[in-house]
């Protein structure tokens, strides 16, 4: 029998994911109840749990919905500040990066110029296009094949038509057993199966795979081998090997996420070990901008046209402004400067985040621009979200994180590239502060 809280977990991890938004009604309870498998009396639980944690909020014969803001009275540990402080997704701006961008793209803005960029274009792109993405993508002395570049509107359609390419709907997709959320939405919409990887110090553990594929055939595997998100974990290259490895033996594909491996471009990929079966798949959100993206993806030969097939079924193709835009600034240099200052930038907040948090069970990368923090006893990552967000504080729970039912440490993943540097690091301070306290002085304040 499932406890109530642990439901209650899964339903915090997925507003805080933002999969579940500020308005959103929550279906009635026994409907909840027959989806989550729980009795009446369970889902009553939960929903009462929600709305303790400030999180939910009933409306008499409408139902219960999800709040459209955090709980306006702080408790009196001192005064939080005015504004939201965003620690949970991950949005890093270099210093002068919109005039540095702008700069580039004063050629694409003349008429005639813009007009061949507003055409549509294919997955593949074109040549120029699919020449400047490998010259990006190039990492620790790898650069992929031109010819095997497709493009996607941004990273997460590329990971979107990806896995309808090699996984049908209900087959088995072998994930980290803490894993990006968005892959867990995106398998959802998709109806594929999630299968929960062992990991250790090293990350994906390899002999994982092989007990998981015994259980039951994987038709692929999906990894963050370079700053994995939410633990900051770079895989060595011995494990790299011997993972690729276990990959070739299975004949099992590997869907590589290399999103934040630009902070650690001195190392090669997956992809350079086990080309013919690796997909990697990367974007320019986190490189140079959210707002304008693109997706890429690197396939093998053999799978090329199943994820171009995808792209083009799913809507997911890219824009060729954007196409546009990347040639100009990978040509001009724009993108490795705005690479090199994130870089510096990453390192100056990774000092604040080891400063304020000094003392607590923290995981990270001197060049990430994330932390996984172990909280102390006897704080419960949910109690700690939901104390944190009085104060105006977001960070998203170990649960938002991990797949299915499996068990969700007492952790939370602390984003560091939104706010600030000043702002940042009075959000840690004050979260340091919140978790030397009991969470019972806080709850009776």
């Amino acid at each position: 029998m499932r406890d109530y809280r642990s439901v209650a977990d899964q339903v915090a991890a997925e507003i805080t994911a933002g999969l579940l938004k500020p308005g959103d009604r929550l279906p009635p309870q026994r409907a909840f109840a027959r989806r989550h498998g729980i009795a009446n009396s369970t889902a009553t639980r939960v929903y009462q749990e929600l709305g303790r944690r400030g999180l939910t909020v009933g409306e008499v014969g409408r139902g219960t919905f999800v709040r459209a803001a955090a709980p306006t009275d702080p408790p009196a540990l001192g005064e939080p500040g005015g504004s939201r402080v965003d620690l949970e997704f991950n949005y890093p701006v270099a210093p002068g990066q919109p005039e540095l961008l702008a700069a580039s793209l004063e050629g694409l803005l003349r008429a005639d110029v813009l007009g061949d960029a507003l055409r549509p274009v294919g997955p593949a792109g074109h040549t120029v296009a699919r020449e400047a993405a490998a010259d990006l993508l190039v990492r620790g002395g790898w650069r992929p094949d031109p010819a095997r570049v497709l493009f996607a509107g941004n990273g997460r359609q590329a990971l979107s038509a990806v896995f309808a390419a090699l996984v049908p709907p209900g087959a088995r997709l072998g994930v980290e057993e803490l894993t990006y959320p968005v892959v867990k939405a995106i398998a959802g919409r998709l109806g594929i199966t999630l299968v929960p990887l062992a990991m250790d110090d090293d990350g994906l553990v390899p002999e994982a795979v092989e007990e998981a594929h015994r259980a039951g055939p994987l038709h692929a595997v999906y990894a963050q081998p370079v700053l994995h998100n939410p633990l900051s974990l770079t895989m060595p290259a011995a494990r790299a090997g011997r993972l690729a490895e276990v990959l070739r033996r299975l004949d099992l594909p590997l869907v590589e996420d290399t999103i934040w491996a630009f902070l650690r471009d001195e190392l090669p990929p997956l992809a350079a070990l086990a080309p013919e079966r690796t997909v990697l798949v990367d974007s320019l959100s986190k490189r140079v901008a959210p707002g304008l993206s693109l997706g890429f993806v690197v396939a093998p030969g053999p799978l090329l046209a199943a994820v171009a097939a995808a792209l083009r079924s799913g809507g997911w193709t890219a824009q060729r402004f954007n196409l546009e835009a990347v040639v100009r600034w990978q040509g001009d240099g724009v993108v490795q400067r705005l690479v090199r200052a994130k870089r510096q930038d990453a390192a100056v907040r990774q000092d604040v985040a080891a400063r304020q948090l000094a003392g607590f069970d923290v995981r990270t990368d001197p060049l990430s621009y994330h932390c996984w923090w172990r909280l102390p006893r006897p704080w419960r990552a949910d109690m700690f979200v939901a104390a944190a967000a009085r104060y105006g504080i977001g960070v998203p729970p170990a649960a938002a994180f991990t797949v299915g039912d499996a068990y969700a440490p007492g952790a939370v993943r602390v984003g560091l590239a939104t706010p600030g540097v000043g702002e940042l690091g009075s959000a840690l301070a004050l979260l340091a502060q919140l978790a030397r306290s009991a969470p019972d002085d806080i709850a009776s304040d």
